[in-house]
């Protein structure tokens, strides 16, 4: 059994894929659930039904609903969830954390009100001297996948290089590859805009457009998510990287994206509100196309696939008008192209 002791924070199917993932590597992994009731019943069957079904956690997972029990006298802790509530969940496991403890941000959205990032929000609630021992983790992984072994291949970024490679070895193996970047803020936005667009597709594909359609939004959401990102600071070539193309054509071209379903339904006529209120799961992508829309308005770029998301999201707007007006947009120059003549 490895020593290193670590900690998950949300016990939803990428949570769970990651402590069975850490487990079978042979971790002591102490997985935190919100829901009393679901911890209950995973202590007794081994197995999380509601949100991964069919795979036995080994013995040496531990699944708790004791905050202070997970977080205590861990190396790493992740912290999973969605972003409208990850601040009050790092927030209340404060009091607990040890100095030695490298956190891992899993999570991908961003905070509405304040437009920050996740690991933005780990720096300014953690002291100090933890800034260096924070790093991010993305890719393209649905967690069913990870649970079925299925090669996959992943990023861990961090602003300090020694963290990063520490969190790569952590999680790399035969089956689940990691590679290291040091463009936080690139692998972050990426991994949180790319839900945006797979609402989009799905939108597209509900609607009974075909596969041109989709990929004309892959491609073009994928500029619009460069743009904004350069003018952020963020490294335009991470957006090439599997943060970025990797899981955006993942999350775009896949039933199992939960966002990518929710754009289906929508673009079949359902509303947002009975999609929302009949899942378990949370589309982070419609939160984030708000806090998307703000950056973009803060940075002033032109984000068109998202601003047409939004508007259907919030708004009432007809996607089949919605995709109309993307296609009658005034003619320009292809962005990454324009951009590298000017670059040069």
């Amino acid at each position: 059994m490895l020593t290193t002791q670590i900690g998950i924070l949300g016990g939803g199917s990428w949570g769970t894929s990651l402590s069975l993932h850490l487990g079978r590597k042979g971790y002591n992994v102490t997985t935190w659930i919100y829901e009393k009731n679901l911890v209950e019943i995973i202590l007794k069957t081994r197995i999380n039904e509601l949100f991964l079904p069919g795979y036995k956690l080994p013995d040496n997972v531990f699944v708790t609903n004791d905050l202070e029990n997970a977080v205590s006298d861990k190396d790493v802790i992740c912290c999973m969830g969605p972003s409208h509530v990850f601040r009050s969940v790092v927030k209340e496991a404060l009091d607990y954390i040890d100095p030695r403890t490298c956190f891992v941000s899993a999570a991908k959205g961003i905070e509405n009100k304040s437009l920050m990032r996740m690991t933005e929000i780990l720096k300014e609630l953690l002291p100090p001297n933890y800034n260096d021992k924070i790093a991010v983790i993305s890719g393209p992984s649905f967690a069913i996948e990870v649970a079925e072994k299925n090669p996959t291949a992943v990023v861990t970024a961090s602003s300090n290089r020694e963290c990063a490679k520490f969190v790569q070895k952590i999680f790399n193996t035969p089956e689940f590859r990691t590679y290291i970047n040091e463009d936080v803020l690139g692998v972050e936005l990426a991994g949180s805009l790319k839900n945006v667009i797979a609402i989009a597709t799905g939108i597209s594909d509900g609607i009974g457009f075909g596969n041109n359609t989709r990929a004309a939004l892959i491609t073009r959401g994928l500029a619009g998510i460069t743009r904004l990102g350069v003018a952020m600071g963020a490294e335009p070539l991470t957006f090439a990287g599997l943060a970025g193309i990797g899981d955006l054509v993942l999350t775009c071209s896949s039933t199992l994206s939960r966002n990518y379903k929710l754009g289906f339904a929508l673009g079949k006529g359902d509303k947002l509100d009975n999609i929302l209120s009949s899942s378990l799961m949370i589309a982070e992508g419609v939160n984030t196309s708000k806090s998307a829309l703000a950056l973009a308005k803060k940075y002033k770029v032109e984000v068109p696939i998202i601003e047409k998301v939004h508007q259907i999201l919030f708004e009432g707007k007809n996607p089949v008008d919605g995709a109309k007006e993307l296609m009658e947009r005034e003619l320009k120059g292809e962005w990454y192209l324009t951009w590298i003549s000017k670059k040069n």
